[in-house]
């Protein structure tokens, strides 16, 4: 079995209620969530305007390959009503692999770690709160990237999964 870190994301709808959809919905089937991060609120990146996401992140135990798991991650995706038609985006919800302990990758389709993953507090401060001592698979440590994304809007909920 593989430990795997997948972020979660939405700001279209109940945007809690579609990341605990998620959540359950995931554990299941070569798929075992070891437990969620508290739920954030995040300012979007990137050039769209749109409202604020929510965002966790998840530590997962799975038999399945990183391209079964992004299929799998995707058709959950699209069970809960995500359109890519607009690059960063609104969406009912985003489920992206952004570690898989022990491994890197770069295929077409995917690559491990999340290539933006030390860019982004939505992403970082959830591991943290999994695994204060996470390292990236080079072994350089999550928390020597906090000063980079210190300026990003984030704000802890109080409501969690």
């Amino acid at each position: 079995m593989s430990t795997v870190y997948i972020g979660l994301g939405a700001n279209l709808g109940d945007a809690q209620a579609s990341l605990h959809h998620a959540l359950l919905s995931l554990n299941a089937d070569n798929l075992n969530i070891e437990c969620s991060s508290p739920w954030y609120r995040s300012s979007p990146l990137g050039p769209v305007i749109q409202d604020d996401f929510i965002n966790a992140v998840a530590r997962l135990t799975t038999s399945l390959s990183p391209l079964e798991l992004l299929d799998r991650l995707q058709a959950q995706e699209n069970l809960q009503g995500r359109r890519r038609d607009v690059h960063w985006g609104p969406r009912t919800l985003d489920l992206d692999i952004l570690i898989w302990q022990g491994m890197s990758m770069e295929s077409p389709r995917l690559t491990i770690p999340h290539p933006y993953l030390t860019q982004r507090a939505f992403v970082l401060l959830p591991l943290l709160d999994l695994d204060a001592d996470l390292c990236l698979p080079d072994g350089r440590r999550l928390d020597s990237f906090l000063d980079q994304v210190k300026d990003q809007h984030l704000y802890r909920l109080e409501t969690t999964s």
